[in-house]
């Protein structure tokens, strides 16, 4: 087997873009000894170093060039001191999500967010107490269910179904689930597994509900950037007076520009009463500000980057339509679910025959592969594996042979 430091080849041996300003996606870029999780973490997490990481969700795409320029420019200067965001910094954001969101988004809304889950854990301090009860819907991000259960809050589940092919919302279960005690509503957006990016239709009947029971919604709308070709991100708080009234919105440049490190986020709160009880919390807490580069690296991201985001998505989506062709073709056995954002592909891998902790020891220990677990997604995750497909072509040829290969033997 071929594992991935054998294929790599220096990060310095091709540049960042190709004559005529075309991205090189295909650069093959070894990660080892840079501290990176998806590296690091593999042999406590598989038992083996000896296989094609395509697990954690950030890119093997080199980090665009206008992210390094604007970092390197800043510390030409010799002080790297406190630092307020720049100037123009918050009208950058606005004028990002006017341009990719349709959002006329106040000044007064917006602030800045040392990263989206540690977001999500401040709402749930700010808005609810102990032994009170927050939803989510699993198959879901799993730091959703990490944060709920760490901070001692009650877990309740509305599962998602899957209807044709797609994941739904099931709002009927939902309605069964809300009691007096339900504060928090945790929505992912687009969603992570699944690739979904949720219709208006179904963002209004959420928030018609929550409003009704008083429930307030945090949208986790990182992947908000990464609609891939032909579709179209929604965010929650646009959909309705009741959705902007109720909701927390967060976005970040983080995984659209692959520069998840930095920890640059931010928040979006219409609802002035809202937002002074989560602003009041991040003040006390003094979580308000940032470090200099993820200033420095955003405001970039939203000045210069939307070229590099749409080749970036469209050589995703190639990648994502060689895996869905390759399965079909010659492991039918394993179905993906086809995203509609983010690089991302949800396996369904019940026709292996597999329980889930037998699945993703087959995939390690024959096909040579790490990914995610279903189950840790939560409810709905049996029998499947979350694939990441932001790497070079050339990597998911040879993950989708070496499965093959273990399949079919």
């Amino acid at each position: 087997m071929i594992t991935e430091k054998k294929l790599t080849n220096s990060a310095n041996s091709t540049p960042a873009s190709e004559v005529g300003g075309f991205y090189n996606f295909d650069e093959i870029i070894d990660r080892h000894d840079t501290g990176a999780i998806k590296i690091e973490r593999c042999k406590a997490l598989f038992g083996t170093e000896d296989l094609l990481p395509l697990w954690v969700a950030d890119m093997d795409f080199r980090t665009p060039d206008f992210i390094f320029e604007a970092i390197c420019e800043r510390c030409n200067h010799p002080i790297l001191g406190y630092s307020m965001p720049p100037k123009d910094f918050f009208q950058t954001l606005m004028n990002w999500i006017k341009q990719q969101h349709q959002w006329d988004v106040k000044r007064q809304w917006i602030g800045f967010l040392p990263g989206i889950v540690p977001g999500i854990s401040f709402a749930v301090h700010t808005f609810s107490h102990l032994g009170e009860e927050i939803i989510i819907q699993p198959p879901v991000y799993y730091p959703f269910i990490n944060v709920v259960k760490k901070n001692n809050r009650e877990l309740v589940f509305n599962q998602l179904k899957i209807v044709d092919g797609k994941f739904e919302m099931d709002f009927d279960d939902l309605e069964k689930k809300i009691t007096t005690k339900t504060k928090l509503f945790i929505l992912c957006n687009p969603h992570n597994p699944g690739g979904r990016t949720w219709d208006t239709e179904t963002l209004i009947q959420l928030a018609d509900i929550c409003a009704k029971r008083n429930i307030i919604v945090v949208s986790d709308e990182i992947h908000a950037d990464m609609a891939l070709p032909g579709q179209r991100h929604t965010p929650f708080a646009t959909v309705s007076e009741n959705a902007a009234n109720i909701s927390l919105t967060y976005m970040a440049p983080s995984k659209t520009f692959n520069m998840p490190g930095l920890i640059s986020s931010s928040y979006i709160i219409p609802n002035p009463e809202i937002r002074i009880k989560f602003e009041t919390f991040l003040e006390n807490s003094e979580l308000t500000g940032g470090n200099i580069f993820a200033y420095i690296a955003t405001q970039a991201a939203y000045q210069k980057g939307n070229e590099w985001r749409i080749q970036m998505l469209n050589y995703v989506q190639k990648n994502i339509d060689f895996v869905v062709n390759y399965l079909k073709n010659n492991i039918p056995q394993v179905v993906p679910m086809i995203p509609e954002a983010s690089f991302l592909i949800w396996l369904n891998c019940k026709e292996l025959g597999l329980e889930t902790d037998e699945l993703q020891e087959f995939f390690v220990t024959k096909a040579g592969l790490g990914l995610n677990k279903g189950t840790i997604f939560g409810p709905g995750g049996e029998y499947h594996l979350r694939l990441n497909v932001a790497c070079p072509l050339s990597i998911l040829v040879q993950a989708m042979e070496q499965l093959s290969l273990a399949v079919n033997s």
